[in-house]
């Protein structure tokens, strides 16, 4: 079985192995050299590899929005078990009202955490 070459993605200096082209077709040669210059200038210079680490930049941009969704969910659930607890603590329904708060301060910070999320969704595309 012959050997083929990679067709995955390539430095933009590197240049395919020849596929079949003859060293006595200048033409053919000659469009090859004329293709990959205007691939390479199409091709984003920033590309980054698979292998390199994140910049500072992103990587910061990603804990912040961590943080941001951890605290939006944390907080709907503190704030809806803190008005369960009054309300048992005003009207007298121990545990029901802590238990029934604190379930929709989970959803409540769901719904914050989502609400978020689309906003850093919406900023990025």
């Amino acid at each position: 079985m012959p050997k083929r070459s990679d067709s995955g993605p390539r430095e933009p200096g590197e240049r395919p192995a020849d596929q079949g082209v003859e060293a006595g077709d200048p033409a053919l040669s000659e469009r090859l050299q004329r293709l990959n210059a205007a691939l390479d200038k199409a091709r984003p210079r920033d590309q980054s590899q698979p292998g390199q680490a994140q910049s500072g930049t992103s990587t910061a941009s990603g804990m912040a929005m961590a943080f941001r969704l951890g605290s939006e969910f944390v907080a709907g659930v503190l704030v809806g078990a803190a008005i369960g607890w009054g309300i048992d603590q005003v009207l007298d329904l121990a545990p029901w009202g802590i238990l029934v708060f604190t379930l929709i301060g989970f959803g409540a910070g769901v719904v914050n955490m989502m609400r978020a999320a689309g906003e850093f969704g919406h900023k990025r595309s």
